[in-house]
């Protein structure tokens, strides 16, 4: 009891501070609050709605277990900036999550907002680091919302991940940058694979089996990368080695020009997951495939985009161990919502996805984006099983999002996504997030 009240008091503090800041906020997004110390924030409020077909009390052969779940929430941030002395600078964010208790708690279970066990509100110092920048380099040290290929914030959904890390980057060379690093531990109720309300170490936090866990004994992982860029060409190079679980290398090349009112992006990507150390000597999670995707994105004057990808996924074990764990999504064709969760593996899959978008600017409605996107998982019903053991062939989403952004501050998207699988029943979920950053 006492616990809980702290939450709320914390989360009410943060709300009353958010709010008064919002109602004072210039028109450069930030309120100087003295000493040439910044505040910056974001209140963001939400509701998300999951049907699985499978309402209390859920069945375990039903869409995976996975039951009905829905809620409305609210997730105040509030961050402070220090000026620059001698090159450097300190950032603190707290931040929280609350429903002030209107959900029904039964109904939480894949919200993903909360801690799944207890599901209550919290409040989290997400974000206390000191940056050094000089030049071509910059490095920064403790707790923040870094964002990298394969491990980054992730922040488009309720609630950010952060990371302790040490991230040095270097950008002497024109056009390249090289980064290295060490993410210590992480927290993200998203992408989390423990208790995402606390900071756990990223082995705890990965997607193995708990004795994989126990035998990594709190590792975290080293990084590397070298990128290329210039007004046509992106290239990089990243690899992710965590200690005593696996390694994560990508590369990826993208190109891209226009043609009289015509913009494009062509992009290739391959990613390889490999078992390591302790966990490479063991049969409790295997972890051994590759993963291949390529993109074609356009954007016309007139106010049309689009956006189409395929994905071939190797004949190896892993995906479920390891996909979005970190907050990495690495091909070019995932859903709006839905991506692997309910199918049972996406071994040696095959996915297509075609989206199209149109920029509601063009005729009076600015700052607003509307979109269609399909998504097609073939999958090989070798090795993708139903909660009931059946075999899978096919999984489709159907997808609509609306997006609405300001240069002060105002965002919305709301999204809704059907979904059809093999020898399990359909689900939809929507999702109306939004919120005014300052």
């Amino acid at each position: 009891m006492v616990n809980s009240l702290k939450n709320y008091l914390g989360i009410s503090i943060l709300l009353m501070l958010a709010c008064g800041i919002l109602l004072n906020a210039n028109e450069k997004q930030r309120t100087d609050v003295g000493y040439d110390l910044k505040i910056t924030g974001d209140l963001r409020v939400g509701y998300v709605d999951y049907d699985y077909n499978n309402p209390l009390p859920s069945s375990a052969l039903i869409n995976r277990g996975h039951t009905d779940s829905h809620g409305y929430y609210i997730v105040p941030k509030l961050s402070i900036l220090t000026p620059t002395y001698r090159n450097f600078s300190l950032k603190t964010t707290v931040a929280g999550a609350t429903d002030f208790g209107i959900n029904d708690s039964d109904y939480e279970s894949r919200n993903f907002v909360f801690d799944s066990t207890d599901k209550k509100s919290f409040v989290l110092l997400q974000e206390l680091f000191i940056s050094y920048t000089n030049n071509s380099h910059n490095f920064t040290i403790g707790r923040q919302e870094l964002v990298t290929p394969l491990i980054e914030a992730d922040d488009y959904y309720m609630y950010s991940n952060s990371f302790e890390v040490v991230n040095y980057i270097n950008s002497a060379i024109d056009n390249f940058q090289f980064h290295l690093g060490y993410f210590h531990k992480m927290a993200g109720t998203w992408d989390s694979g423990a208790d995402g309300t606390e900071f756990h170490s990223m082995s705890d936090a990965s997607g193995v089996d708990s004795r994989d866990k126990t035998n990594a004994n709190d590792s975290g992982v080293i990084y590397g990368a070298v990128q290329y860029k210039n007004e046509a060409h992106n290239f990089k190079i990243w690899d992710y080695y965590a200690t005593d679980l696996y390694n994560i290398f990508l590369t990826q090349y993208g190109f891209e020009n226009s043609i009289n009112n015509f913009s494009y992006n062509l992009g290739a990507q391959i990613t390889n997951y490999k078992e390591v150390g302790k966990l490479a000597k063991n049969n409790y999670t295997n972890i051994d495939y590759t993963i291949y995707s390529v993109k074609f994105d356009g954007k016309f004057d007139n106010g049309f985009d689009f956006a189409t990808g395929v994905t071939k996924y190797s004949d190896g074990e892993g995906q479920g161990a390891t996909l979005g764990v970190w907050g990495g999504f690495p091909s070019y064709t995932y859903g709006f919502t839905y991506s692997y969760f309910d199918a049972g593996s996406l071994q040696n899959s095959l996915i297509y996805k075609a989206q199209i978008g149109y920029d509601l600017g063009k005729i009076g409605l600015n700052d607003t984006w509307i979109g269609y996107r399909y998504t097609d998982y073939n999958l090989d019903s070798k090795y993708s099983k139903s909660a009931s053991l059946q075999a899978q062939n096919d999984m489709q989403l159907h997808g609509v999002r609306i997006k609405y952004s300001t240069d002060i501050g105002v965002y919305f998207t709301g999204t809704y996504e059907y979904r059809t699988l093999d020898k399990e029943k359909d689900s939809s979920a929507l999702r109306l997030i939004g919120g005014y950053k300052f």
